[in-house]
């Protein structure tokens, strides 16, 4: 199956590219680190954007987390935080893949006899996608540290090569998975979550405080 293919399928369905989806992801990260954190899309997109804000927030907050100068007032300030955004970067996966489901019920797809469930939602993937972004746009920041010796950016150039590849792997993928869902090839669900330790109800440590 051809780009264009998995790219007309899911467009007939009013879903976004997965370039689309991926270019805003790598837009997105380079203009929040020198401007406010904005999202100026609609639909679909937008539940991308805010996805991806979360982990963009994240990132930022497991840095912290590491800084050897932080003392303990500071790290369980940013756990709390880190904790908070990760419920929140799950719920959008959720988000996400609802927006599937209703899309497919709105193109009224439905799964043939027999079809497959995927290992990952799109959703997932999408996710993937997000944190692979963050993560090429740090290690080319690495790159271009001044203080760093040769050793260090030619390790860096390596990793950075990895990941582009993993990205693209993982774009395909996604693309073929999402022509498969809409095509009824394979079924499309949304897995909840279910954790536990950020419910009052179900972990000990609150109710029982």
């Amino acid at each position: 199956m051809t780009e264009s293919t998995v790219n007309a399928s899911t467009a007939s369905a009013g879903l976004p590219s997965v370039e689309t989806i991926t270019q805003l992801q790598i837009d997105t990260v380079a203009a929040w680190h020198t401007g406010p954190i904005e999202n100026t899309y609609d639909d679909f997109l937008e539940l991308v954007c805010r996805q991806h804000e979360f982990n963009y927030r994240l990132w930022h907050e497991e840095d912290i987390a590491r800084s050897p100068t932080a003392d303990d007032v500071r790290i369980a300030t940013v756990k709390r935080a880190i904790d908070k955004l990760n419920q929140q970067r799950n719920d959008m996966i959720e988000k996400l893949d609802d927006a599937i489901t209703e899309r497919l019920a709105q193109a009224n797809v439905r799964p043939e006899s027999g079809a497959r469930i995927n290992t990952e939602t799109p959703g997932s993937a999408i996710d993937r996608l997000s944190i692979m972004s963050l993560r090429l746009y740090h290690y080319r920041e690495q790159l271009e540290r001044e203080d760093a010796d040769a050793e260090h950016k030619s390790k860096v150039a390596a990793r950075i090569a990895l990941c582009q590849q993993q990205h693209a792997d993982l774009s395909n993928s996604l693309q073929e998975l999402l022509a498969d869902i809409f095509s009824g090839k394979k079924q499309h669900r949304t897995y909840r979550q279910m954790k536990m330790y950020n419910d009052p109800s179900l972990n000990p440590e609150i109710y029982q405080a």
